[in-house]
Parts: C-alpha cells; sequence; structure tokens
C-alpha cells in the first residue's frame, strides 16, 4: 500500500515538472533531468531524456544543472564523452560560484583532460569549492598539500583540511587523516587515532579502511588485539577484492592464531590474491602447494607460483625457486637457472641463497 502510495506521488510530481519545464522554468527543467538521471520516483532511469532536460536548464544558466551537464559530457552519459565540452560546461557553473563545479573544474586541470595539466590552477579551484565547505574538495585540498601539488607542500595543511573534511563525514578523508597518525606526518605518531579513523571510514565501506581496521585489530595496533574482529573486517574488505585484505585474511586463517585455522579457506583468499597478482600471495601458494597443505602437493603448480613471485622480486620465493631447479621438483633439474634464481635471492641479503652461492663457489 505505502508503495503504491509513494508511486503514485512519485507520478504526480513528475508530471508537475514535466508541465512546468515545457513552460520553459530551468528549475523544474532540472529537477526533470535529475528524475530520469537517476531512475527515482517511478520514473524509469533514460539518459537521453536527463541530458536533454539538463541542457535546456543549462542553458538558461542554471548552475547546478551546468555542474550536471559537466560531469553527463564527462562520462558520457547520454550523450558521447566530449572533454572539452564538459570544460566548458565546468567552467560555466564554477564562474557562477558552483562549488561542485568548481571542483570539477579543479579536477579537469589536475588530471588535464581537456585542458594542459596545471596544479596550480587546480589548487586555485579547490580552494574556492573548499572554502564554501564542500568535503570532498576540502579532501581533495588535502591531497594537494600532503603531495606538494600546486602548492608547497605542508603536512600541517593538510591535516587541518583532512580533518574538515572528516569532520563532514567524508570516508576518503578519514581514511587519509588516519594514515597521517599512522605514519607520523605532520603530528605525532599516534596509532589509536589512526584506527579511530579508519574505523569511521571503514564504516563506510572503505575497503583499504577496513583492511586498516583489521590489521589494527590483527597486530593489537591502537586497539587490543581481537582475532575474531580481524577476521571480521578483512573478510568485509576481502570480500570487495581489496588484495591486500585477501593476503592477510588468508595469513591469519592459516596460521590460525586466536582463531580457527582453516587451510582450506585460507587457500581460496591466497588463491584471489595471487591470481590479481599480489606478490606475497603468490609465494605463499606456491608454499601451500609444494607442502601439500590445504591441497594436494603440487611441485608444478608450486614452481609456477613461486616464479610468479619471483619476477616480482619476492627474495623468498625466488630462493625457494632455485631450490627446485636444483633438485629437480616440478621441473627438470638446471643449474644454471638455479644459480640464476640464488644469485637473485642473494642480491637482496637472502641468507641461505648466499650459503648456497658460497657452496657452488659462485659468490661474488
Amino acid at each position: 500500500m505505502k508503495k503504491h502510495c509513494a508511486a503514485q506521488a512519485g507520478l504526480a510530481t513528475y508530471r508537475w515538472f514535466l508541465a512546468a519545464a515545457e513552460r520553459g522554468d530551468a528549475y523544474a527543467q532540472f529537477n526533470l533531468g535529475r528524475m530520469y538521471k537517476s531512475g527515482d520516483d517511478g520514473v524509469a532511469r533514460d539518459e537521453r531524456q536527463a541530458y536533454r532536460w539538463m541542457n535546456k536548464a543549462a542553458q538558461q544558466g542554471l548552475a547546478y544543472a551546468q555542474n550536471q551537464l559537466g560531469v553527463m559530457f564527462y562520462y558520457g552519459r547520454g550523450i558521447e564523452a566530449d572533454d572539452d565540452m564538459a570544460l566548458y560546461w565546468f567552467r560555466c557553473a564554477a564562474r557562477q560560484g558552483e562549488a561542485s563545479g568548481q571542483q570539477n573544474l579543479g579536477q579537469m586541470y589536475r588530471q588535464g583532460r581537456g585542458v594542459a595539466p596545471n596544479d596550480e590552477i587546480a589548487h586555485a579551484w579547490f580552494c574556492r569549492a573548499a572554502d564554501q565547505g564542500l568535503a570532498s574538495a576540502q579532501t581533495l585540498l588535502g591531497v594537494a598539500y600532503a603531495e606538494g601539488r600546486g602548492v608547497l607542500r605542508s603536512y600541517a595543511m593538510a591535516r587541518a583540511w583532512y580533518r574538515k573534511a572528516a569532520l563532514q563525514n567524508d570516508a576518503h578523508a578519514q581514511l587519509r587523516l588516519g594514515l597521517m597518525y599512522k605514519h607520523g606526518r605532520g603530528v605525532a605518531r599516534d596509532e589509536a587515532q589512526a584506527v579511530a579513523w579508519f574505523r569511521q571510514a571503514a564504516g563506510q565501506d572503505v575497503a583499504v579502511a577496513q583492511r586498516l581496521v583489521g590489521v589494527a585489530y590483527a597486530e593489537g595496533l591502537g586497539v587490543k588485539a581481537d582475532p575474531q574482529r580481524a577476521v571480521a573486517w578483512l573478510l568485509r574488505a576481502a570480500e570487495q577484492d581489496d588484495v591486500d585484505a585477501q593476503f592477510n585474511l588468508a595469513l591469519v586463517l592459516s596460521h590460525g592464531k586466536g582463531v580457527e585455522r582453516d587451510e582450506d579457506v585460507a587457500l581460496v583468499w591466497y588463491r584471489r590474491a595471487a591470481e590479481a597478482g599480489h606478490a606475497l600471495a603468490q609465494y605463499k601458494l606456491g608454499g601451500m602447494y609444494a607442502r601439500g597443505r590445504g591441497v594436494e602437493r603440487d611441485d608444478r603448480l608450486a614452481l609456477e607460483w613461486y616464479r610468479l613471485a619471483a619476477e616480482q622480486g619476492t627474495a623468498g620465493a625466488q630462493f625457494n625457486l632455485a631450490l627446485m631447479y636444483a633438485n629437480g621438483l616440478g621441473v627438470e633439474r638446471d643449474q644454471a637457472q638455479a644459480l640464476h634464481w640464488y644469485r637473485k635471492a642473494a642480491e637482496q641479503g637472502h641468507p641461505l641463497a648466499r650459503y648456497n652461492l658460497g657452496m657452488a663457489g659462485q659468490q661474488d
């Protein structure tokens, strides 16, 4: 019953906006465009119609519509993507003081889309939007100060702008502010403050923040160690395809420290991270196949995973790959390949690789 009433109300709103829009009312045209863009209030989503009405409102000088039209050209929604047109409409909105238009214009200059890259001009537009209280622009301004893009690097200014945005519940600012406390950039290192900000961002489904909260609980950084909570947070991030979270989750499950050891599930997460190119996950997965942990022993697959990790510079994988060549495990014995990979591992300071090279009379 409630859904039926809501649909009727939505249809009535649509008809009112349509009638007003056809009479040339710019605000009605803008709202009608938004309804078509989002598909709300019982109106079928139609990006071409959204573009049509947003364009009419923008042509009448409505700044909100100009910014939205710029977004449509930027992403190619309802109209073919066109950076020049996106830049034009963002500039129209920005010059009227529309904060999102100012931020978007700044992003065009930062990314060099439709215009030559210019961090100084980007910074100027971010400042205008941030001064109006736009949290996402405040975060971008914080990034500019943290990285010294278009302005002298200042961790103090970065922290100030991140804090302004974080207090407005901007998740990316909360994450970045937490990282400043974690690494002691422009502020005394404080793991408790770091995890407090990570937790706020994690609650908004930011995968990196969820992973960092999970690691904090796993290692007792800024909070009391709690393996169960660690697994819960790492799982949330891992399910969002955060490969570092997938690796850390597999690590916790394979060790079983404070939680039930589950090598079958650990294998699943090691594999997902390894297939995404995570070098340490490839190394660990190679080790599981080499030892038959959670899976039937398979020297050939162990060799393949060790090789992938070794090629990314993982010293342990380089050493193990050398051992497999030296002993003919999963591959024909090849002393030249064994020496090659021992040398690679030894160059990174791997003690057993150096010892084996010395035994073979190959040490530099």
